[in-house]
């Protein structure tokens, strides 16, 4: 069995979640025997067995690899729409069905909706994603499966620490991920936030503003950078008060997974990822405005010490495994 990996977003145009989480699917499935390779576009004597597609592929593209004997898992990160309210995904299901009736099939053809129903596997970060892939795309319920990102062991290892006064945030400096506005609320607060991430560019405005905002208010807002050390990350979640990540959409945050395995205490965004994968483990804050933030921030600054540790997640190597599963099981599955 051999396994093709393939993204369309250049690693050197973005940075974040996405790139961590193909990169560590790769050497996960490696180290427990599957043969895989990056799919090398130019070369037209590369083979495989499964092309395991990260991102939406076109409709066109799933029926050529299926034309040449292969099988197709196609893994999209759902992002804005696990965000949504119900009745925002409600109305672009209808006007999914509405275009998808009425427009030119050209023009519907170009949304890509018909690859869900087309590849051999769908695989969901979380239980709400898959849900949403059925509802928003009609993706087939017995070929959707839900295999959530896992965690290096760096962050599992049990090694005694002492926590500190500040909580950590790793985020892209982004609107998305509000890290200005848990800065802004974190003055308002008075409680000490330590950010870690770098913008997407250094002429971007938000990233800018952010910068400012953090080197006005020293006391109470740490920025440096990001970290590329693993092992130093995961030193700091160790010695973290709490990890806090208030973005507006998130799919299934990495950054949290990672602190979560450091037995640090989480307050993230009451969205559905969240609430699916830890539960009543986690502390939650609406996406509201910093001054509403503030309050949430400040309640879970004080009782931080005294939260329990959350259950661990998944490693890399487990979630390999249930990606070989779903490989076997499309392979011996005729269509």
């Amino acid at each position: 069995m051999k396994i093709l990996i393939h993204c369309n977003l250049p690693f050197s145009f973005t940075h974040g979640g996405l790139q961590t989480q193909i990169e560590q699917t790769k050497l996960a499935l490696e180290k427990i025997g599957v043969e895989t390779e990056w799919l090398r576009w130019w070369d037209e004597k590369q083979t495989g067995d499964v092309l395991h597609f990260f991102g939406r592929m076109s409709s066109v593209q799933i029926q050529m690899v299926r034309q040449n004997g292969m099988k197709v898992v196609m893994a999209e990160l759902l992002t804005a729409q696990g965000s949504r309210s119900p009745s925002q995904l409600w109305l672009q299901r209808t006007m999914n069905a509405a275009v998808a009736r009425f427009a030119p099939g050209y023009f519907s053809a170009a949304f890509n909706w018909k690859s869900y129903q087309l590849a051999d596997a769908c695989i969901a970060l979380t239980p709400w994603e898959a849900h949403l892939m059925n509802y928003l795309f009609n993706a087939p319920k017995e070929r959707t499966y839900v295999v959530p990102n896992g965690v290096e062991e760096i962050f599992f290892e049990p090694l005694e620490s002492v926590r500190g006064k500040w909580l950590v945030c790793t985020a892209t400096i982004t609107e998305r991920k509000r890290v200005l506005e848990l800065a802004r609320a974190a003055v308002r607060a008075q409680t000490p936030v330590w950010i870690i991430g770098n913008p997407y560019a250094d002429t971007d405005a938000y990233g800018r503003n952010f910068s400012r905002f953090a080197r006005e208010n020293p006391a109470f807002i740490r920025y440096e950078g990001s970290i590329g050390d693993r092992a130093q990350l995961a030193k700091i979640y160790r010695e973290a008060r709490g990890f806090v990540l208030l973005s507006a959409m998130e799919s299934l945050s990495l950054s949290a997974l990672e602190a979560a395995a450091c037995g640090c205490p989480l307050l993230l965004s009451d969205l559905p990822w969240a609430r699916e994968t830890f539960g009543e483990q986690a502390n939650y804050c609406p996406v509201t405005a910093p001054e509403r933030m503030a309050g949430f921030l400040k309640k879970f600054y004080t009782a931080a010490p005294s939260l329990k540790s959350l259950a661990k997640p998944l490693t890399w190597i487990d979630v390999a495994q249930q990606l070989k599963t779903v490989y076997e099981r499309v392979l011996n599955t005729s269509r």
